[in-house]
């Protein structure tokens, strides 16, 4: 790996790259009523593209509203793949598809996420909203569970989304929840770029 700007800017510095004795795939839970979730995700897909890792993101509600990371991240130069298998946020912002069309769009991106983690291409896999799937029964409980079980010893996997069930929470290594203190949603101020999406 060459050197980073950083640290041709700081010629003066002696950073300590971490080398940890023993490599552990991690299984990670973002959750909770507050901002951040997805955004989180991301900041863990840029460090890991630091890190020269092979990511893949995909986002199981989202595909109806422009989201900046789908450009972002293409604008990197890393080997990331972000999917937005999603029809949008089910039962909001009138968005038209059916209950059904949104379950079958959700199983179809579990079914690929299976597919795509079993090959072992990537060392960090991200399934973004994959909570709120769960919660609004467009995937069954079951089958994330089992993916979180077999998947491969060192691929990280990063589940986003509120409403965590207790299951996947009591299987992850590390959780985080992010709660909301405010919220400019809150003041009428709607959604605004490079924030919200």
């Amino acid at each position: 790996m060459g050197e980073s700007k950083f640290l041709r800017m700081h010629p003066e510095l002696e950073v300590t790259r971490l080398r940890p004795e023993r490599r552990v795939g991690l299984v990670v839970v973002l959750t909770g009523y507050g901002k951040g979730k997805t955004s989180s995700a991301v900041g863990m897909v840029v460090r890991a593209c630091g890190h020269g890792m092979r990511v893949l993101m995909i986002q199981f509600m989202k595909g109806d509203i422009f989201s900046g990371e789908w450009d972002g991240i293409g604008k990197m130069r890393c080997d990331v793949e972000l999917i937005p298998a999603g029809m949008g946020f089910c039962g909001i912002q009138g968005n038209p598809f059916t209950h059904a069309v949104h379950r079958q769009a959700a199983r179809d991106a579990l079914r690929m996420a299976r597919e795509k983690i079993s090959t072992g291409a990537y060392d960090m896999v991200v399934l973004d909203e994959v909570n709120n799937a769960i919660n609004l029964k467009l995937l069954d409980l079951d089958g994330v569970l089992e993916l979180l079980r077999s998947k491969p010893p060192l691929m990280h996997l990063v589940l986003t989304g509120r409403d965590a069930e207790q299951s996947i929470i009591d299987l992850a290594d590390t959780v985080s929840e992010v709660r909301e203190v405010k919220h400019a949603f809150r003041k009428d101020i709607e959604p605004q770029p490079g924030i919200d999406y």
